[in-house]
């Protein structure tokens, strides 16, 4: 690696962690405000009011995870730059219809890794170091959506950017894909469910992880792995599915006990 490639890849991580952070504070803040301010909106999914700790928690592990995600980021985009990608800017590069099936298929790919690797975060030599920060978040909120442990950061960071290298993908396609991950981690995380219950079972939501089937996973640990796509859990055996209970106060900015987050 030659120090003018090194110290381009460093200037560049320096500037996407400060718009991963940005953009990571701005969304889970608006969806934050946006569902719990006054009566709320949607199904409220968590069982006790937020800890202020706990969420200053998760905005610390967040802006943590953010160097981490913008290192293989940062690799990409220079290499893009030396034309050592499979990234692309020219729409008549690829057949247009390319630009629908590269996202289906990234975003195929991503769900595959991160459910098998999600399900082996949770094997008891790796949980405690590796996961365990962000299931500290029992009742999670938006801004629990980046909240990691630095290994588990690592591990996730790097899989869409090594793809790039090999399998073409238009720019905004890559960037329509990263806003569907945005938007879906935090709403999964909201602790209320913006969709109607009825909804759920009917397709497309039937296929699809919403904040529902995600909180089970932060409440019981063990199902529910799943990224976008149920199938897996299904496939697997490792989906259940169950009613959420009904929160135990309705003040959600209202201390918890003491040891609960």
């Amino acid at each position: 690696m030659s120090t003018s490639f090194a110290l381009d890849v460093a200037v560049t991580t320096l500037a996407l962690s400060l718009i991963i952070a940005v953009r990571y504070l701005i969304v889970a803040a608006a969806t934050h405000a946006l569902l719990w301010r006054g009566a709320g909106r949607g199904r409220p999914l968590n069982r006790t009011p937020f800890v202020p700790a706990r969420l200053r928690r998760e905005i610390v592990a967040s802006l943590i995870s953010s160097p981490i995600y913008a290192l293989p980021a940062a690799v990409v985009v220079e290499l893009w730059k030396r034309g050592g990608t499979a990234v692309y800017a020219d729409v008549t590069q690829h057949p247009l219809w390319w630009l629908p099936a590269s996202f289906v298929l990234y975003l195929l790919a991503h769900d595959a890794f991160y459910y098998w690797l999600h399900r082996a975060l949770h094997h008891p030599r790796l949980f405690a170091w590796t996961h365990a920060e962000h299931h500290r978040s029992r009742d999670p909120s938006p801004f629990a959506s980046f909240a990691f442990d630095p290994a588990e950061a690592a591990a996730t960071a790097w899989f869409l950017p090594a793809l790039a290298l090999v399998v073409p993908i238009h720019w905004g396609v890559a960037l329509a894909l990263l806003t569907l991950m945005s938007l879906s981690a935090v709403l999964n995380h909201a602790g209320r469910e913006v969709w109607p219950e009825g909804w759920l079972a009917r397709a497309p939501l039937k296929w699809l992880i919403t904040a529902t089937h995600h909180d089970g996973h932060h409440k019981r640990f063990n199902g529910n792995y799943g990224l976008y796509f149920r199938f897996w859990d299904q496939l697997a055996g490792t989906e259940f599915v169950e009613r959420a209970a009904r929160p135990a106060a309705t003040t959600h900015d209202r201390p918890e006990r003491a040891g609960s987050a």
